[in-house]
C-alpha cells in the first residue's frame, strides 16, 4: 500500500449461517454472528452477510458510529437474502430486532421478521441509511424512529404483517412518531396489512419536527395478514400524519407522489396534528372513511397545502385554509373510474424491480384521453408533458431517479484487485463515464467512457494504477448522475 494514501484499507468482514464466531471474519472464515462482526468493525468499514435464516434470541445492537467521510456499513452479500428472523423472542417492548444507536450507518437487504416488538427502532441516531430491507411479522411496528432520531433515510423498504395480539393498536409498517427527531426521509417505500397504521407520526415528547415522504404506498393497513378487521383498536390509516395525547403538538409533513388506497380508515390522515403538511401529486382510492381527511385547525404560521392531488371512490375532507390548486376534486374536473387505465390493485405487492425500485402497476395510471393528464401545475417534481398529471403517476415519464441515491448497479469482484466489471441496467442510450471518487469526494480517475444502448450492460473498470482504500464509482449517462456504488481496492486477496 501506497505511504500517501489518503484511506487506508480494510478488511471487510464478513458473517455466515456456517461460520464461527473463532474465525477470523474473513470470506473464507466468516464469523457466526453479527454481533462479533460488530464488536470488531471500525468506521469505513462494511460488514457482508451471506444469505440463509438466522435463528435470533437477542438485540442486535448498533451502538458504534460512523462519520460522513467513513461511514459504517451492514449489507447483504451481493446477490444473497440474509433473513433475521426473531421468532424465538417473547413479546415485549424490549425484545427488538436491531435496535440502531449509532450515526452514518448504511444497512441493506434484510429481511427482518418475528420481533417481540419493532423489527427495527433507530434511537437516537442520525445520518442512517436503511435501503432494501422488508419487516414483516413483527409484534410492533416494523421500523420504528424515535428519542431524538433524525436525518435518516430509508429508502426502497417494505413493512407488512405487522402485528400486536391481542389487542391491535400499535403495530405500524413504519412509525416516525413519539420523540422522534427532524429531516427524516422515506422513499420508494410500502407499507401493508399492518394491523395498526401504515405510517404513524404520533408525537408524545417531540414537537415541530419534519418529515418526509417520496413515492410511497400504503395499502390495506388495519387489517390482519388474513385480511380480516383487526378490531376496534386497530386505526387503519395509510398515511397518519400526526396526532398527540392533548392534540397540540406539531408534526410537520411533505408526502410528494404517494399513494393510500384500500385502507381500512383514512388514506392521508390528519389526526390532530397542528402542523403544516404539504401533498403534491397524491393520489387516494378506495379507503373506507375518507381518502383525505384534514379538517382541524393548524398552529398559527403553520399552512396546508394540496396540489396536483386524485381521488376515486372516497371523500375529500378539508379544512378551510387548505391551499388548493389544481386537485381532481374541483372544478373543471369530474373524475371516473374511466380516467384511470385499471382500478386493479394486482401486483402492488409484487417484486420490486432490478434497481429496487417499486414495481410497475396500471393501477391508478391516467388513461389515455384523460383530463387528468397535463393539468397541474409545477411544483417541482419531474413530469414528461407541457404540465403535471395529476396524482401519483406521471404519463410518460421513465428513467426517473426520485431516490437520489445509490441505486441500480454492482461491482464485482468486490474487494477488487486491478480489473473490476459494473454492471447495471439502463433505460435509455446515450454516452456513459464511470467516475472514480476518494471518500473525500475528489475525483481520482474516469475508470470507463463509452456509449451504452438501454438494456443490460457490464462496463470494465481498470483499477491497476489506483492506490488501495475506499472509493466511490459514479456513474452519469449523458451528463447526469444515476447511481453510484462503493468499492473497495486491495492488493491483497482474501
Amino acid at each position: 500500500m501506497s505511504g500517501t494514501s489518503a484511506v487506508a484499507f480494510t478488511q471487510p468482514w464478513y458473517v455466515s449461517t456456517t461460520g464461527s464466531d473463532s474465525n477470523t471474519g474473513t470470506l473464507t472464515s466468516p464469523f457466526r454472528s453479527i454481533e462479533k462482526a460488530v464488536s470488531v468493525v471500525k468506521a469505513g468499514e462494511s460488514i457482508f452477510v451471506r444469505g440463509g435464516s438466522y435463528n435470533l434470541t437477542t438485540t442486535i445492537t448498533l451502538g458504534k458510529s460512523g462519520t460522513a467521510s467513513a461511514g459504517i456499513s451492514l449489507l447483504a452479500y451481493p446477490g444473497e437474502k440474509p433473513v433475521l428472523d426473531f421468532s424465538g423472542q417473547i413479546p415485549g417492548g424490549s425484545n427488538r430486532g436491531i435496535v440502531l444507536t449509532g450515526s452514518w450507518w448504511h444497512i441493506k437487504g434484510f429481511g427482518i421478521t418475528g420481533a417481540g416488538d419493532n423489527g427495527m427502532l433507530v434511537t437516537g441516531g442520525s445520518n442512517n441509511t436503511v435501503e432494501l430491507c422488508s419487516f414483516y411479522r413483527n409484534r410492533d411496528s416494523g421500523l420504528q424512529l424515535d428519542n431524538g432520531a433524525s436525518d435518516n433515510s430509508i429508502i426502497n423498504c417494505d413493512s407488512y404483517y405487522n402485528a400486536d395480539p391481542p389487542d391491535y393498536g400499535d403495530a405500524d409498517g413504519f412509525a416516525p412518531k413519539l420523540t422522534v427527531g427532524t429531516g427524516n426521509r422515506f422513499v420508494g417505500c410500502r407499507a401493508w396489512l399492518n394491523c395498526d397504521d401504515g405510517w404513524d407520526g404520533y408525537l408524545r415528547g417531540a414537537n415541530d419536527v419534519t418529515t418526509t415522504l417520496e413515492n410511497c404506498w400504503a395499502f390495506r393497513n388495519g387489517y390482519r395478514e388474513d385480511g380480516t378487521d383487526a378490531g376496534v383498536n386497530a386505526n387503519g390509516n395509510g398515511f397518519k400524519m400526526g396526532g398527540s395525547d392533548d392534540k397540540t403538538l406539531a408534526h410537520n409533513f411533505t408526502l410528494k407522489s404517494c399513494l393510500a388506497f384500500g385502507n381500512k380508515a383514512k388514506g392521508f390522515d390528519q389526526n390532530s396534528n397542528r402542523g403544516s403538511m404539504t401533498l403534491y401529486n397524491c393520489t387516494g382510492h378506495g379507503n373506507l372513511v375518507a381518502n383525505y381527511r384534514i379538517r382541524t385547525e393548524l398552529d398559527a404560521g403553520k399552512t396546508l397545502t394540496l396540489k396536483n392531488c386524485a381521488e376515486l371512490g372516497g371523500t375529500v375532507e378539508l379544512a378551510a385554509v387548505a391551499v388548493q390548486e389544481k386537485n381532481s376534486w374541483l372544478p373543471p374536473f369530474a373524475v371516473t373510474a374511466a380516467d384511470f387505465r385499471s382500478t386493479d390493485t394486482t401486483g402492488a405487492t409484487g417484486p420490486r424491480k432490478s434497481d429496487g425500485s417499486l414495481p410497475h402497476i396500471e393501477y391508478m395510471h391516467l388513461a389515455a384521453g384523460s383530463d387528468l393528464i397535463d393539468a397541474g401545475v409545477n411544483v417541482g417534481i419531474p413530469f414528461a408533458g407541457t404540465a403535471p398529471d395529476l396524482g401519483c403517476f406521471e404519463t410518460g415519464l421513465t428513467g426517473v431517479n426520485h431516490m437520489n441515491t445509490p441505486g441500480p448497479a454492482t461491482f464485482y469482484p468486490n474487494p477488487v484487485k486491478a480489473t473490476g466489471y459494473i454492471h447495471f441496467d439502463a433505460e435509455i442510450a446515450g454516452r456513459c463515464q464511470v467516475r472514480l471518487h476518494d471518500v473525500t469526494g475528489r475525483l481520482v480517475k474516469t475508470v470507463a467512457d463509452r456509449q451504452i444502448e438501454p438494456g443490460e450492460n457490464i462496463l470494465t473498470a481498470d483499477l491497476s494504477d489506483i492506490r488501495d482504500g475506499i472509493f466511490f464509482c459514479r456513474v452519469l449517462i449523458n451528463g447526469q448522475p444515476h447511481f453510484t456504488v462503493r468499492i473497495m481496492k486491495s492488493g491483497k486477496t482474501d
